[in-house]
């Protein structure tokens, strides 16, 4: 058998299509070597400053940093692990149920995932930014500020290598062997030195089967 290997998602919860490439991972961890590992980055850090942006959307920015405060709280109270069990209560409330962020969703959300409920607090707290910065510094440095969520960093080609990437921007998400020869594919793109962009107009929207 193969020996495993870790990689590492970038999330906002917000984000639609981080969601699916979210779900997408969870079914590689099941045909490939590799396990995944679910960090922080911020919509809102990322776009800080950017007055040129649509006035709705610097609207539902503000409303991001709540979601984004309460997994590094979580990060913080309970490791690692812990955070992508709070990213799937948010993700499932959020993407799917399309429920309204705030203290009660929140407050859910940690109990859906075992976790203190009082923890929603942290949305409104800037107790967590430094942490929360700094994991969003850590997934965006490799990438640029040009791109959005998702990020990933996965094992390059050559051992104790790590290429990091956004995307793959995909709906839905893959399932089975599918999502094994997409992983194969992105890997195989992403280590190829000097290589940076392969893209097409998407036609549909985010689609949570």
């Amino acid at each position: 058998m193969p020996e495993r290997t870790s990689a590492t998602m970038y999330f906002d919860p917000a984000c639609p299509w981080a969601w699916v490439t979210s779900r997408w991972l969870l079914e590689v961890e099941q045909v490939r070597p590799v396990d995944v590992e679910f960090r922080v980055m911020s919509l809102s850090v990322l776009n800080e400053g950017r007055d040129e942006l649509p006035a709705e959307y610097r609207e539902s920015l503000k409303k991001a940093w709540g979601a984004v405060r309460i997994c590094i709280a979580v990060e913080q109270k309970y490791g690692q692990q812990a955070v992508r069990d709070i990213y799937t209560a948010l993700g499932t409330r959020i993407h799917l149920r399309k429920e309204e962020r705030g203290p009660e969703m929140y407050a859910a959300a940690l109990t859906d995932a075992g976790l203190d409920p009082a923890l929603a607090e942290a949305a409104d707290s800037t107790a967590y930014d430094e942490a929360l910065r700094a994991s969003h510094e850590a997934g965006m440095r490799p990438v640029g500020t040009d791109v959005g969520t998702p990020v990933i960093h996965a094992p390059g080609p050559v051992e104790g290598e790590t290429v990091a990437f956004f995307g793959p921007v995909v709906t839905p998400a893959p399932k089975g062997e599918a999502a094994g020869r997409l992983w194969d594919g992105v890997l195989l793109v992403a280590g190829t030195p000097g290589f940076y962009e392969l893209k097409r107009s998407r036609t549909v929207g985010p689609v949570f089967d």
